[in-house]
């Protein structure tokens, strides 16, 4: 019989004490020019100072609607840059910000938005065959705790921004947070009835992305690829706060999943990371003419989900350059990552454990 695993050390690492916003602001001080958002598809860009002023008036823009801390909002969008400037907006105010996924059907928004009692929903207008607005306009007579909805693209997103602009930032500073306060609420399928939500802190978030980042040796300089949904950890803890932790970029190549546009993405943007579950890089290595993307800037990335086949590692790193690959494993509730492999582990370890303990 196989032995149990237990592991148990003391970290020279401390964690990190602030919250989302604090070191959000910190990064911003120290790399104020670099990239820090490039939503590819929509064709913008932002540095971290650029970043930084849209954030604050999204911030703003939300509190003179009436946001205070502790109220939640709703996100119900593909990957874009408007999911990223409310993620961190939110989490400069304290509201709790609740990741609804946008494969959602109308049963499941309802439930959502009623369990979370989300108070105000920013929403895409819709998604490939899904009309956003109208599953909307249907639940919305039996979400009593909704009062407000943003959709995106349309004249509600840009004023409550354009209000952010012209408030005085006084109120945004006097704001007091505790690492500990929650701040987001991720549903997780389950197996039985509706998705659970479950509620994590700045420091659950921060620190996982934190230390994701770490083991894969992000610096300023790196550019992280990022097909995974937001809505998910995946994307907005170890892509999102793995990068702006550590001063990096975060790269949208498609509102959701494109094998083709990730790889241009990749190639156009000089991207050091890549991320995926391992279809993902199965579908990418496939695309017919494969050999005609440059992806010689790879050096990292994280393949999570499920198992990786020995075969599929191999291609990854002798095809796509990516030699540091990691492979992480976690679930929603532990805000995601437990385990991580390390970047000098051998393949055998990469595909056959789901690494240590960071």
């Amino acid at each position: 019989m196989a032995e149990k695993s237990y592991t148990s050390a003391i970290s020279d690492t401390p964690l990190l004490g602030d919250t989302i916003g604090e070191n959000l602001d910190a990064a911003v001080r120290r790399f104020p020019d670099r990239p820090a958002l490039v939503d590819v598809p929509a064709g913008r860009r932002w540095s971290y100072a650029e970043l930084a002023v849209d954030v604050d008036a999204l911030a703003l823009g939300l509190l003179a609607a009436g946001v205070t801390v502790g109220d939640r909002v709703g996100i119900w969008a593909p990957n874009c840059a408007e999911w990223v400037l409310t993620q961190y907006a939110t989490a400069k105010i304290g509201a709790v910000l609740v990741n609804i996924n946008p494969a959602y059907r109308t049963s499941e928004l309802e439930f959502v938005l009623n369990q979370s009692a989300a108070r105000l929903l920013v929403a895409a207008q819709r998604l490939k065959t899904s009309d956003y607005a109208a599953m909307i306009a249907e639940v919305r007579p039996r979400c009593a705790a909704l009062e407000q909805v943003v959709l995106l693209g349309t004249g509600d997103w840009d004023a409550l921004l354009e209000t952010g602009r012209r408030a005085d930032r006084g109120p945004l500073g006097a704001i007091e947070l505790s690492a500990d306060d929650p701040i987001n609420i991720q549903y997780t399928s389950g197996t039985t009835g509706f998705p659970k939500g479950a509620t994590l802190s700045h420091h659950n978030i921060l620190n996982n992305g934190y230390f994701v980042g770490e083991l894969c040796h992000y610096t300023h300089e790196d550019k992280i690829c990022i097909p995974v949904p937001f809505y998910h950890c995946f994307g907005m803890v170890m892509g999102n706060l793995a990068a702006t932790s550590h001063g990096a970029a975060m790269v949208i190549p498609a509102p959701a999943f494109d094998p083709v546009a990730t790889l241009e993405a990749v190639q156009a943007e000089r991207c050091t990371s890549l991320y995926g579950v391992p279809t993902m890089f199965i579908a990418e290595l496939a695309v017919p003419d494969f050999g005609r993307f440059d992806l010689s800037s790879l050096r990292t990335g994280i393949m999570a989900g499920s198992p990786c086949p020995v075969e599929v590692m191999k291609q990854v790193i002798d095809r796509m350059g990516m030699s540091e690959v990691s492979i992480c494993y976690g679930m929603t509730e532990t805000s995601p990552v437990s385990t991580q492999t390390r970047v000098d582990d051998s393949i055998e370890r990469r595909v056959a454990t789901v690494g240590r303990v960071g």
